[in-house]
């Protein structure tokens, strides 16, 4: 990733190393403060509704720790109306990988932005379609470790890339931040897109 020497212009409310690198490839630097939320899913919670809550929840509580806009994200692998979230073990991620293969599933990714125009946010919803995967490759990806923290077992970013098909929708939303529709509203906060691009080193 760039580094850049321009001072950061957004707070991200992750630790997630992709949403930061996402937001320097559109020239954002962001100062990076995770927040610790509950992210157990509201009883009868639709998929949808729970990626809005969290996104909203942490660019709240970022906003309470910075005078910058606060960006929150959250994202989700939905097959069959669950949540897949990360698998604990190689059993799960094993069962994960067979439910999406073969077939189609959504990954939503919710993104909201505190700042002078108040609370934005949007929830993106990509359709991706993940080919037949057998036992043999199924044990060798999880024996990379790349599994492990990855919602629904697997990242489309990675080694994980060979098993999927085509998507319909935002690439840059199944890694973990839509970036033409937060683009539009970082616009809208004020946020300046490209402003590292002539400072990086």
């Amino acid at each position: 990733m760039i580094e850049s020497t321009s001072p950061a212009v957004l707070c991200l409310a992750s630790a997630s190393p992709r949403r930061r690198e996402l937001l320097a490839s559109i020239g954002v630097v962001a100062e990076v403060k995770p927040v610790d939320i509950d992210e157990t899913p509201l009883r009868e919670e639709r998929p949808d509704a729970y990626v809005m809550r969290l996104a909203r929840e942490k660019a709240l509580a970022g906003s309470r720790r910075t005078t910058l806009p606060a960006l929150g994200s959250d994202t989700a692998v939905v097959c069959d109306g669950r949540i897949l979230g990360k698998p604990t073990d190689q059993a799960e991620a094993a069962a994960m990988l067979h439910m999406l293969a073969g077939r189609a599933h959504e990954v939503l990714t919710a993104v909201a932005v505190t700042g002078p125009a108040g609370l934005l946010e949007v929830c993106v919803a990509t359709r991706v379609y993940m080919r037949r995967i057998d036992a043999r490759e199924m044990a060798a990806y999880w024996a990379t470790g790349e599994p492990v923290d990855k919602a629904g077992g697997y990242a489309i970013q990675g080694l994980a890339a060979v098993f999927i098909e085509r998507i319909e929708g935002s690439h840059s939303a199944v890694v973990g931040l839509p970036l033409f529709e937060t683009a539009q509203l970082l616009t809208r906060q004020g946020v300046p897109l490209w402003h590292a691009v002539g400072n990086a080193v």
